[in-house]
């Protein structure tokens, strides 16, 4: 395991960085989710 975290800086570098991908994904898909439920809502009132 060459990429081991020796201070606490990294290891709270590291948490944060995969918190923003994680913030990032979830607002992504809620955007999608968001999307496909108001398409669906407008093919039934056609």
């Amino acid at each position: 395991m060459e990429n081991t975290i020796h201070t606490l800086q990294d290891y709270m570098l590291h948490t944060e960085n995969i918190t923003y991908i994680l913030i990032v994904a979830a607002l992504i898909g809620i955007t999608f989710f968001f999307r496909f439920l108001t398409d669906r809502d407008d093919d039934e009132e056609q």
